[in-house]
């Protein structure tokens, strides 16, 4: 893992950027946020490619929809609280309904959000998308897989969400690295513990682990970038071959990736798992990196969880 570090938020915008010179039906709407979802890197290049809708997020899923019945490729880019919040309605029967080639991202998710607070700290996004028929979700840890998330979605047909952040991360992987739709990335071979892991927490899983191994305990990281569908081969087979199951995520533990590794594991090889992230509460204002501390989603919650069961 390198110490440069990358927004998702930012490693998307960039990514469109990319997607706009290689395929012409691309286009990007905006609810007035393009400085902070970063679609404003596109705008610069393809003015014409890009359309404000306004504080109006119900619009801009509409219009996104009617776009891509039109044979364009539009990705549509807000918070996450709003992209999911207040156009739901809209997302379900306007894109997921009749399946339509609709890709939106939800910036700015999770308590990292920081000062916005509990108001702006997407905690849900992940249950709300996961449900909805025809919805492909990612959920990327860094900045080598955004930008492949971004290509990817865009060779999809049909709906997908990804899930970007606000906090500048560690950058994970290497510019060549090869990822797969519903294949998670196994970081390791420890057989004491398995850890997965999403979004920004997949970093502090990786810190945990090195920390972990200096004392003799050998974990891995299963970096879960697609949310749906899920991997249930590497869950059952972690399951299999580790002591212990942990996952840990910047969103509620209801209903989160938690949640869909225990479905998993129910169905197929039950086993305990102990689901890490945010306990049926609203976040709050703060440090990013403290709100992951106090909400023990962070490196040091891990080791501490690890080394009090062993």
């Amino acid at each position: 893992m390198k110490e440069e570090r990358k927004a998702t938020r930012q490693s998307y915008g960039e990514a469109l950027k990319d997607l706009g010179k290689e395929n012409s039906r691309v286009v990007v709407l905006d609810a007035d946020l393009a400085g902070a979802t970063k679609s404003d890197i596109f705008k610069k290049e393809f003015p014409e490619r890009f359309f404000d809708i306004g504080i109006a997020e119900q619009d801009m899923i509409g219009t996104a929809a009617g776009m891509a019945t039109c044979g364009k490729i539009p990705f549509a880019s807000t918070f996450a609280v709003f992209a999911t919040g207040r156009a739901y309605d809209q997302i379900r029967n306007s894109v997921c309904y009749p399946n339509l080639n609709v890709k939106i991202c939800g910036s700015h998710a999770g308590v990292t959000v920081g000062e916005d607070g509990a108001t702006h700290q997407m905690l849900e996004d992940i249950n709300i998308m996961k449900g909805l028929p025809n919805m492909t979700v990612f959920c990327p840890s860094d900045d080598v897989q955004t930008k492949w998330a971004v290509k990817e979605v865009s060779k999809i047909k049909g709906p997908c969400y990804i899930r970007t952040c606000r906090l500048a991360s560690n950058i994970i992987y290497e510019e060549n690295q090869e990822f797969e739709v519903g294949k998670a990335v196994q970081i390791g071979d420890g057989t004491d513990v398995t850890v997965f892991a999403t979004g920004v927490c997949v970093a502090e899983a990786i810190k945990a682990k090195e920390e972990l191994e200096e004392k003799g305990i050998h974990i891995r990281v299963v970096d879960v970038h697609t949310i749906k569908p899920i991997d249930k081969e590497m869950i059952i087979k972690c399951a299999k071959e580790t002591k212990r199951l942990i996952s840990i995520e910047d969103h509620s533990i209801i209903g989160g990736l938690g949640s869909i590794i225990a479905d998993v594991l129910c169905e197929n090889y039950p086993a305990t798992l102990t689901k890490m992230g945010v306990k049926d509460r609203f976040g709050e204002s703060g440090k990013a990196q403290e709100l992951m501390t106090k909400f023990e989603i962070d490196c040091d919650a891990i080791v501490r969880e690890i080394e009090k069961k062993g």
